[in-house]
């Protein structure tokens, strides 16, 4: 049986067809949305977690050949870790998070794993984490997903960015689209297609439209922002070749996690120590603030929670004029808190959507230390970051070399009227319609594939 499965950077869904509708499956705790999270008391547990999924399977042989080191390290790493036979090792979703946010210093946090996946310059073991993590996280989701439905799943349309890096190119597209393939298979999917996001939203929009209409879909979801400007209504819907309906695409490397990223670096870093200076009158380097809440980036994050790097923080703290806001970010570089941070600033921006302010709890860097983040906040620290999707959304018109008729704004960051006030401002009186801001990628991905797999 097929499904339609939205790999997020922040949420994953899957969706199967019931009766020609789409039916999104509880994944976790009832709920349709699994927070693309995942916690490990150690970063080798996760190769474990997979190759013990992978025995009796054709992926086994070749899977434990290419991690035979690591997985010689496991007597040591478990023993060490005092874990017993049967003990959870791996978790995804809201457990993760719950896990992360008691024991942040004693194990491995990862939040939007698909955005590594196109990283420029990465090394083959890195990609093989990658891999690994893909799998894993893959591998539960199905298994809920079953669970729930009472049969197996082995075909799957997968939606991915139009660009998964802003750098790279082709190929780091390629990059992230072979991770991905390969961990589906280890999941057990035997067959694996993909579509861009914005067009699996532009499809699942279709579906009601009773005349043709030329629409610019802008996907703004957590790792990236897409663009697809695209023919649809009743004389396109049930076409399997698309190609010719698809006038434009853009996108790029800047979503929701970016949204947050600035908010928390603007607007809490300062608590931080952020802006202030030396001693000697000197500001303070940026790098360090900016590295810690750079959580979508793993090469600067493991600069900033190195030994190396505590060193130099500690050896800074004498010769800082605010001592007591930089120990909080010596606090928080000890105890791996930057994610704690961001999910506070994600907060303020999702309740910023309807509300005029915000009170951040910071009382884990600081007993009773909290901010409120105002509307004018988040529109300042988020500037850079919308006017990037303006951008794309202004390069698709261009490239499609005409106007559409109507702009269907789909993803969680779609939401925000800073968004849509700055669309309208650049892109004129042009119709914006709201799709489901979460489900709108799925059901599309799940239509899809009802037409590739029937």
């Amino acid at each position: 049986m097929f499904v339609g499965f939205d790999y997020g950077s922040s949420n994953c869904a899957m969706g199967v067809l019931n009766e020609e509708r789409v039916q999104l499956i509880p994944l976790e705790q009832g709920k349709h949305y699994l927070p693309s999270t995942l916690y490990t008391h150690h970063s080798a547990l996760v190769v474990d977690f997979v190759a013990q999924h992978l025995q009796g399977s054709e992926h086994e042989h070749a899977y434990k050949t290419a991690r035979q080191p690591l997985l010689n390290t496991l007597p040591r790493i478990k023993s060490d870790l005092d874990l017993q036979a049967g003990d959870d090792t791996l978790f995804i979703g809201r457990e993760a998070i719950s896990e992360y946010v008691q024991f942040p210093e004693e194990g491995y946090f990862v939040k939007s794993p698909k955005s590594f996946f196109g990283a420029t310059g990465l090394k083959q073991g890195q990609i093989n984490f990658f891999e690994d993590i893909a799998t894993a996280m893959i591998l539960k989701i199905k298994q809920r997903a079953e669970l729930s439905l009472g049969y197996m799943l082995s075909q799957t349309v997968i939606g991915r960015p139009v660009n998964f890096q802003a750098v790279g190119g082709e190929q780091s597209n390629q990059q992230a689209v072979g991770i991905l393939t390969r961990a589906a298979n280890r999941a057990g999917f035997k067959d694996v297609e993909f579509l861009y996001e914005p067009l699996a939203a532009g499809i699942d929009y279709e579906s009601d439209l009773t005349q043709d209409q030329k629409v610019l879909v802008i996907d703004i979801g957590g790792g990236t922002s897409d663009c697809s400007f695209v023919q649809m209504g009743p004389s396109f819907r049930n076409k399997q070749q698309r190609d010719a309906d698809f006038l434009a695409h853009s996108g790029k490397r800047v979503g929701g996690n970016d949204l947050d990223i600035a908010l928390s670096y603007h607007g809490l870093m300062p608590l931080l120590g952020l802006g202030s200076t030396f001693k000697s009158g000197l500001p303070l380097p940026n790098q360090p603030f900016w590295q810690a809440c750079k959580i979508n980036d793993v090469n600067l994050q493991s600069q900033f929670y190195s030994a190396q790097h505590y060193r130099e923080l500690s050896a800074q703290l004498r010769d800082v004029s605010a001592p007591e806001l930089y120990k909080r970010l010596i606090h928080l570089q000890q105890n791996k808190q930057g994610h704690q941070l961001v999910q506070q600033a994600e907060a303020a921006k999702i309740a910023l959507t309807s509300a005029n302010s915000f009170n951040c709890d910071l009382a884990f860097l600081d007993n009773s230390l909290s901010k409120d983040i105002s509307v004018a906040d988040l529109a300042l620290a988020v500037d850079d970051s919308i006017s990037q999707i303006v951008t794309l959304a202004k390069q698709a018109i261009t490239d499609a070399n005409t106007t559409p008729d109507v702009i269907y704004l789909t993803g969680g960051s779609a939401q925000s009227p800073l968004i849509k006030a700055a669309l309208s401002e650049h892109l004129g009186n042009i119709k914006m319609v709201n799709g489901d801001h979460f489900g709108s990628v799925t059901a599309g991905l799940t239509k899809w594939a009802s037409m590739l797999y029937k």
